[in-house]
């Protein structure tokens, strides 16, 4: 089965100037992405939801699956959620099946994209939607000191903890039905929890972010 990638890119970054624009390792960073996505057979349409009109240009000589979207105003306030950007992107295509991502993971592989795919299709309809994780055996707790995967009374070695799951923001599959069941969210109602590695899943979201990714991108054999 074929599914439709949404990847928005803006100009702004509140946190990192011009993050998605600034050159990694040779290339602007939007296009490690999109590298990735072009060549992936079971991505059949890369929708770009963006404001920016070098981009455009560029998708448009560059990119044959890519089909440019030029974001609407009153989707361009910082506030605006992923899901609303969402809900307006999958009204623009046919499609049934979705991976949302971002160019701010520039060490996700094609690899794992397409295993995320394949485990996606795989265990519908047991789950309606899966996200990518990482697995965390640390001991972990709420805001007023509660632990959250521990006894304070029994300190198991970290390896026996029970793993805490963080959404790492790499990869989103969903379903145009799941969306819209739950409630315009791309994280379903009962979703596939994806584990990913830790270096594999940074999120370029600051500034040492952006160099902690290109020292690992410039030197993947030592980490691979």
């Amino acid at each position: 089965m074929k599914i439709t990638a949404l990847m928005p890119v803006r100009i702004n970054s509140t946190r990192l100037e011009n993050k998605n624009f600034l050159d990694f390792c040779g290339r602007p960073l939007y296009r490690v992405m999109l590298d990735k996505l072009q060549e992936i057979d079971a991505i059949e349409q890369i929708i770009i939801n963006t404001d920016s009109a070098t981009l455009t240009a560029d998708c448009r000589e560059r990119y044959s699956k890519v089909v440019v979207v030029e974001r609407p105003e009153f989707l361009r306030a910082d506030e605006i959620t992923m899901n609303s950007l969402i809900a307006h992107d999958i009204t623009l295509t046919e499609g049934e099946h979705f991976l949302q991502t971002h160019c701010t993971n520039p060490l996700l592989t094609k690899e794992t994209i397409t295993e995320a795919i394949a485990a996606y299709f795989d265990n519908l309809p047991e789950y309606d939607s899966l996200l990518s994780v990482e697995r965390i055996r640390k001991r972990g707790y709420w805001g007023n000191g509660t632990p959250i995967n521990h006894l304070n009374q029994q300190l198991l070695q970290t390896q026996d903890l029970d793993p805490i799951f963080i959404e790492n923001s790499n990869l989103f599959l969903f379903s145009r039905t799941s969306f819209i069941q739950a409630e315009n969210s791309r994280v379903g109602k009962n979703p596939q929890l994806f584990p990913m590695s830790y270096l594999e899943g940074i999120d370029i979201d600051y500034a040492e972010d952006f160099h902690l990714a290109a020292l690992l991108f410039e030197n993947q054999a030592v980490f691979s």
